[in-house]
């Protein structure tokens, strides 16, 4: 939480419980530009009945002219830590519920609780927690990122804390999670990492690198064992190199491989980002916020874990170190980014921050793309992709702002 009573100049989030709100009735949202998934359709229509998409307009619906806007599926993050001043890592439920709601303002419909490295027993505890929240539909599950990473790239995570991949460590936290384990970051290059990998691809949760030393040869091994996502890529990692190319070039040139990326302008040059698409193609690539306490919150100092974040100007860094700790990003902001600045095609932006991440965690049959069948989670922007409107499943979060 932060040390600070508020945040300068920064809208708190809503009290509203995201629970409180009722069904909307049918409703047509006609005029806007529909990204699908096979392209963009001009002056398209989306119709939701209830808490789904439907292809056929009820008599009684209620039609909104959003002309000139844009509706996009809800945003999917995978890695996520936090936001509006409550911590997925140490927040109690209130606290958790606090930030999913946040992140649900900015767009994303779908989230999954990311932890930072603890003692395993406090993990395993917070599991249980965030489980609960899964099983109830708040979360989409749970991420764990470390303890099993490298002492070398361990960015904002406490050293002290760390411990090799042990399977039957890695087994004990899943466990805990009571089936809403959906990734865990290791450095596959420490001892157990390859067995490890094998387990959670076993027990079918998402194996990702991450925080690690790898080398080029290493990180194929890891790839071969079952590894399928690069944990927000180019960072905590050794970087690119023409003689040692170490685990980027690995991970970009396989198709089995999706990279994540955080577009927030601090994390990556867009060259990097540029580099990313173009080797890994947007079908591979997930953006995602990385998110800490202060997302939607504002500057002051946070603890991360058990280490003391200091945001200045938006951007975490450790207090002791100034490592970057996570972000602010939330992914509204990431997807302006991407279009506006990175230039990127809009479709090939909604894939990365909708379409694949539901793939990625066995969803794409409910949510991911504005079909019929699926849930009504979709967000409304407006031609200068600024956030208007965001509706989760069939039920407006932030009612739209068209005038």
């Amino acid at each position: 939480m932060p040390t600070h009573p508020g945040a300068r100049g920064t809208a708190r989030p809503a009290t509203t419980s995201p629970h409180s709100a009722t069904a909307n009735a049918p409703l047509i949202l006609s005029g806007a530009n529909v990204v699908l998934p096979t392209g963009i359709v001009r002056g398209g229509r989306v119709i939701v009945d209830g808490t789904k998409i439907t292809g056929a307009a009820p008599d009684n619906a209620q039609v909104i002219d959003v002309t000139g806007h844009w509706l996009v599926p809800g945003f999917v993050d995978l890695h996520n830590h936090g936001g509006g001043g409550a911590s997925f890592t140490s927040g109690t439920v209130d606290d958790v519920l606090k930030g999913i709601h946040t992140h649900r303002l900015h767009g994303t419909t779908t989230l999954v609780a990311s932890t930072v490295t603890g003692e395993m027993d406090f993990l395993t505890h917070r599991a249980g927690l965030l489980s609960e929240l899964a099983e109830q539909g708040d979360l989409a599950g749970i991420h764990f990122e470390g303890p099993f990473i490298s002492p070398c790239r361990k960015g904002a995570h406490s050293e002290a804390l760390l411990r090799e991949p042990d399977p039957a460590d890695v087994r004990k936290l899943v466990d805990a999670a009571r089936g809403s384990a959906r990734m865990v970051t290791l450095a596959t290059e420490l001892p157990g990492g390859l067995d490890s990998v094998r387990l959670l691809v076993e027990l079918g949760v998402i194996a990702a690198i991450g925080h690690t030393d790898a080398s080029y040869e290493q990180t194929v091994e890891a790839i071969d064992a079952g590894a399928t996502v690069a944990t927000h890529l180019f960072n905590a990692m050794p970087q690119l190199g023409h003689r040692e190319p170490g685990p980027i070039a690995a991970l970009l040139e396989d198709e089995r491989i999706t990279v994540e990326l955080i577009n927030d302008g601090t994390h990556l040059h867009p060259a990097s980002l540029e580099l990313a698409f173009h080797h890994a193609r947007a079908d591979r690539v997930a953006l995602i916020t990385d998110a800490m306490d202060a997302a939607g919150f504002g500057d002051g100092r946070y603890m991360l874990g058990p280490l003391e974040v200091e945001v200045s100007e938006g951007v975490a860094r450790l207090v002791e170190g100034g490592s970057i700790a996570g972000s602010t990003l939330t992914l509204d902001r990431a997807f302006k980014r991407s279009v506006t600045v990175d230039r990127l095609p809009v479709e090939d932006v909604v894939a990365a921050i909708s379409a694949n991440p539901a793939k990625l965690l066995g969803s794409y049959d409910e949510i991911g793309s504005l079909e019929p069948g699926k849930y009504a989670d979709l967000v409304l922007l407006d031609a200068d992709f600024d956030l208007k409107g965001v509706m989760r499943r069939g039920t407006w979060v932030v009612e739209p702002q068209l005038g």
